[in-house]
């Protein structure tokens, strides 16, 4: 069988309209994952050691109703940047959000979930550009600080936050986690793309499973091998990774 072998150059960036529809089957997908939980489900801990599958939740409805409408964003802006100081603005706005989700049950939070998640991908591709062009400092795992554009925040980070958290879900309650090659493996080539572009290293990459797929940066890499949702996880900072696995992408 021939394996198609995608170039890093021709990984092409994640523009507003296609934004908007990964965000609203990822949206979606999550919502779908929740509803199956049992009741001994939410408490379980997951890979974020801070949070409960209770408390993730809190965050992804934070997550979704933040971006849904000019009031909430103003809200979770002015909050979270007076949280911050000269800290972590996301770290900040993430904190926000789950506190202030903490005493919602669980019927109305997977309610308010499933309001949301439409409201919020159709309202993050309608933020004009000024707004999308705007800085935010972000303090990634290795202590280091980048300025993001709010742009790359609502196209990119949202969704791709959004994606690891179903996993660290699925995998913290044993649900069957659902992924097909047009959109997680959209998502996943997009997190190749930035992370071939942060270490600028040759590599030839071969991802397994529904979101997998083949890669290549350069000439005379190493190979690597892995699953596709491993993968993401080790450049999230959720197991370890050496060499060029070592490289940090934002989720």
């Amino acid at each position: 069988m021939t394996v198609t072998v995608t170039p890093v150059p021709e990984i092409r960036p994640i523009d507003r309209t296609e934004a908007r529809a990964l965000a609203t089957t990822e949206n979606g997908r999550t919502v779908e994952l929740l509803r199956s939980l049992d009741a001994a489900d939410w408490s379980k801990p997951t890979d974020c050691s801070d949070w409960d599958v209770r408390a993730l939740s809190g965050h992804v409805l934070g997550a979704m109703e933040g971006f849904s409408s000019t009031g909430q964003l103003i809200h979770i802006m002015r909050a979270a940047k007076k949280a911050a100081g000269d800290g972590s603005f996301v770290d900040a706005m993430t904190a926000i959000q789950v506190r202030e989700r903490a005493d919602v049950t669980t019927n109305e939070l997977l309610d308010r979930l499933a309001a949301a998640g439409p409201r919020s991908a159709r309202f993050r591709a309608r933020v004009p550009a000024p707004f999308r062009a705007a800085p935010m400092k972000q303090e990634l795992n290795d202590g280091t600080t980048e300025t993001w554009k709010m742009g790359y925040l609502l196209d990119t980070i949202l969704t791709r936050d959004m994606w690891m958290h179903r996993v660290d879900v699925a995998r913290a309650t044993g649900r069957e986690l659902v992924l097909t090659p047009d959109h997680d493996g959209r998502v996943v080539a997009d997190a190749v793309g930035e992370w071939a572009r942060r270490h600028g290293q040759p590599f030839r990459l071969q991802l397994t499973g529904p979101a997998g797929g083949a890669f290549t940066q350069g000439s005379g890499g190493d190979p690597i091998e892995l699953d596709a949702v491993e993968f993401c996880r080790i450049l999230s900072g959720r197991a370890a990774g050496t060499g060029l696995l070592a490289q940090e992408v934002p989720f």
